[in-house]
């Protein structure tokens, strides 16, 4: 404005809070082209992102810097990824400000970049609170016919009729049709049992309530359940607490994991019994941190019967549960960040996801690090990975009646730091190879397994690794790299090694000789990413940008992005090279892709780069090649109970038990304009894979706008709270009904585009009369010859691929 920077902001004296200022965006004015100015290692910060920085510096004088919220992006910008010099912009920006930063300690990957490339010391928190799912509205009316009917069948047949009918009704309203049909039930006795499965498959999954507030800790009846969502993982465990439940019972745990819509020997269905032993073990949790001995309460609990090794565990479980409190309330948050502004220590800890059972995060206030990557993957992370490769093989091979030739893998940071490289293990028992062990644990190579000890043909991969992946674990890639070379040089029949078998006709294709060591490795590539310096898949941004047309659009800024493979490890000349064409070649043999969650505390709708790596890699590998991949999605929340399934069904798990969970809803609504503008977020990645993808059920979007937007209660409160996130979510619903994504029923369509108008003419009431060119705050900073020139490149490199 007339000339200067503006620094937005409030000013409290010796104290300024500023919001981080935009890297750059041409708001609703974008063209899709622009949005590489986030990640992009050739276009340095705005001068006003520079300004905010020089400003605390060299203005206001600023003691220290604190970041609060993980996470920012003065750690992405250009430069090195490790060990920056002052030509590296967040070198530049940060200078020789100390600097604090608050982060999740759930957040391993991104936490490690800000230490990196932002010289930040972390003052972690504690994750949100996570609470079982359990059934709601329509989900929960199913249920309990489903219980009616249940009682009805053999006392009343007439009412079991005509419950019938009543539960193929709430099968519509709950949106599981397809996922019923799906099965091909022969009568209505096995329509019964996959309702009781995908009813618990909501029920006994978890979402988080609400977000954590720096420095609270959880409190009574919050703190049992903090507790218990802590130790109920990994059912292989004795302690584990629905493993001790079970036991206590007389149950059996895995055939409830396996079939919960079985039923146990009390006559309640496996789904009811695994609910109940969360809410027992819950209840049992209470009253030991509330003081109470460990027999008194497992009498109460279990009946004064239960003694032997079932109570020595239970012993043992109580101890276990005082630990975790005891950790829980050590944790000194604000008095750590308080003690760091005054030039004190912050002690380092552990990082990961509390609920896949580390304890050992806590007590929070720590500056975290991350695992030792030379230990990667452990023992217990590839027998979960063998578990995972046979899964998927075994899907596909019931699904297609053979073997996939060629898997697309996203393997993220995520799958070492917090689940010690289950994903490694997964990649190298598709190829046919295991790892090999010092005594000390760390990994010391590889062997490769006798194709008849195998009894399968080598699987070959396409992987895309994340940004952080390639920065943090470079010899991690270089390890998989080498093993996918050894493969590949096997001397074995094509239709027994898909490597081989697909090198060989590279080769072929090319007019070149696999003799040729060059030549060889060029082909051999199957580890992508973007260039060395950017952090994205680029789909998601075009996505936003609404830069799109169609899926083959998607598809050239996917292999334009992602199109430089890396192996052999940092510092070597394979290291980041651009390899277009071998990606385009490796995703044109795609028939399946795939990716994994590890546990409820994150899912995919956390963040737009799940939708721009795994649904960037899918509408690619379905554009080049012509045929639409499977889409297959793992889970090893509970490494006893390692399941692959289709991703259209993920993603209906995921919306059933977060997004459109009151608990989940309430839990937001508490933040008010941050709880309103996450639930946008959550939304527009639903789109996102939508566009990539195309495994969004229509009665998901319907829903949304039903619950979101046509809901007056929940409009009111965006009109309150954030209008804007409230406009966002309407826009984008009209936007995948325009595209075909959404196939909308017309009543719900008509009242969508009239609440949207209402919206807009809420937010021009609420904007007032203002003069000059409002756009949110946004920064227009690259110019119309930089667009060109950067459309010109993409265009060049697709143009000779022939794509």
């Amino acid at each position: 404005f007339d000339g200067r920077l503006v620094i937005t902001g409030l000013d409290f004296g010796h104290v300024n809070v500023i919001m981080q200022p935009k890297r750059g965006c041409a708001g609703s004015r974008c063209d899709g082209q622009v949005c590489r100015i986030l990640h992009d290692p050739d276009i340095p910060p705005p001068h006003q992102y520079i300004a905010t920085y020089m400003y605390m510096d060299r203005v206001f004088g600023a003691d220290v810097v604190i970041h609060v919220g993980t996470h920012g992006n003065l750690e992405w910008l250009p430069g090195k990824g490790a060990g920056l010099s002052a030509s590296c912009w967040p070198d530049i920006a940060i200078g020789a400000m100390p600097h604090l930063y608050v982060y999740n300690a759930d957040n391993p990957a991104e936490g490690v970049v800000a230490k990196r490339r932002g010289y930040a010391t972390l003052v972690d928190h504690m994750q949100a609170m996570m609470a079982t799912s359990d059934t709601y509205d329509v989900l929960k009316d199913l249920e309990d016919l489903l219980n009616d009917y249940q009682r009805a069948r053999d006392l009343d047949p007439a009412r079991a009729h005509q419950l019938k009918h009543l539960i193929q009704e709430s099968i519509d309203r709950n949106g599981f049709r397809q996922e019923i049909d799906a099965k091909n039930p022969q009568d209505f006795e096995e329509i019964v049992t996959r309702c009781h499965e995908l009813v618990s498959i909501v029920k006994n999954s978890q979402t988080r309530i609400g977000m954590h507030v720096f420095g609270q800790l959880p409190a009574g009846n919050d703190l049992a359940e903090h507790v218990n969502t802590i130790l109920r993982f990994d059912t292989g465990n004795e302690l584990s607490t629905r493993r001790l439940v079970f036991d206590c019972w007389g149950e059996d745990v895995f055939a409830a994991l396996k079939e919960p819509g079985k039923r146990g020997k009390c006559g309640k269905t496996y789904g009811e019994l695994l609910y109940d032993a969360d809410r027992k073990a819950k209840a049992v949790i209470a009253r030991l941190i509330g003081g109470e001995d460990a027999q008194s309460v497992c009498a109460e609990a279990f009946g004064p019967s239960l003694s032997g090794d079932v109570f020595e565990r239970f012993e043992k479980f109580a101890a276990l549960v005082l630990e975790v409190r005891e950790r829980i309330c050590a944790s000194l948050e604000i008095e750590a960040l308080l003690g760091a502004m005054n030039g004190g220590y912050v002690p380092a800890g552990p990082s990961g996801y509390i609920s896949r059972g580390r304890y050992d995060i806590l007590p929070t206030g720590r500056n975290f690090y991350n695992v030792d990557p030379t230990r990667i993957p452990t023992k217990a992370a590839l027998r979960v990975g063998r578990k995972l490769a046979d899964a998927l093989l075994k899907r596909y091979l019931d699904e297609e009646g053979h073997y996939p030739e060629s898997v697309g893998m996203v393997w993220l940071a995520a799958d070492i730091m917090r689940a010690d490289g289950e994903q490694i293990g997964q990649i190298l028992h598709l190829l046919g190879a295991r790892p090999k062990w010092k005594a000390n644990g760390q990994v010391d190579g590889f062997d490769i397994l006798p194709i008849e000890e195998l009894g399968r043909p080598r699987i070959d991969v396409n992987i895309r690794v994340s940004g952080i992946t390639r920065d943090c674990f470079p010899d991690s890639i270089k390890y998989v790299d080498e093993v996918i070379q050894a493969v590949g040089l096997l001397d074995e029949p094509p239709e027994k090694n898909f490597v081989r078998k697909h090198l060989v006709e590279q080769a072929a294709a090319q007019g070149v000789s696999l003799t040729d060591k060059d030549q060889f490795r060029r082909l051999s590539y199957r580890i992508f990413c973007a260039q060395p310096g950017v952090y994205k898949a680029g789909v998601n941004l075009a996505v936003y940008a609404s830069a799109w047309k169609t899926q083959n659009d998607l598809s050239d800024v996917y292999v334009f992005w992602n199109g430089y493979a890396y192996g052999g490890g940092a510092g070597d000349d394979t290291y980041g090279v651009q390899a277009h064409q071998q990606l385009v070649d490796s995703l044109r043999r795609v028939e399946v892709t795939f990716d994994k969650h590890i546990s409820d505390e994150g899912d995919f709708l956390d963040c737009c780069g799940y939708f721009g790596n795994y649904g960037g890699m899918t509408a690619a590998a379905a554009s080049i090649s012509g045929k639409t991949p499977k889409t297959y999605y793992g889970d090893t929340r509970d490494p006893a109970n390692v399941a692959v399934t289709d991703f259209a069904d993920e993603m209906r798990r995921v919306v059933r038990t977060r997004l459109f969970n009151p608990k989940y809803i309430e839990g937001m609504k508490a933040h008010g304009y941050k709880g309103a503008g996450d639930l946008n977020k959550r939304i527009g990645r639903v789109y996102g894979f939508g566009a990539t993808t195309g495994k969004v059920d229509d009665w998901i979007f319907d829903e949304i706008v039903q619950r979101f937007v046509l809901d007056p209660e929940m409009k009111q409160w965006f009109e309150k709270v954030n209008p804007w996130a409230l406009e966002e979510i309407g826009r984008r619903m009209l936007e995948a009904q325009a595209r075909g994504i959404w196939q909308a029923d017309p009543d719900i369509l008509a009242r969508l585009k009239e609440a949207y108008l209402e919206t807009e003419a809420c937010l021009e009431d609420t904007i007032g009369d203002v003069k000059g060119d409002f756009q949110g705050g946004a920064v227009d900073i690259v110019s119309a010859e930089a667009v060109e020139d950067w459309k010109a490149k993409m265009d060049e490199i697709l143009d000779k691929l022939n794509v």
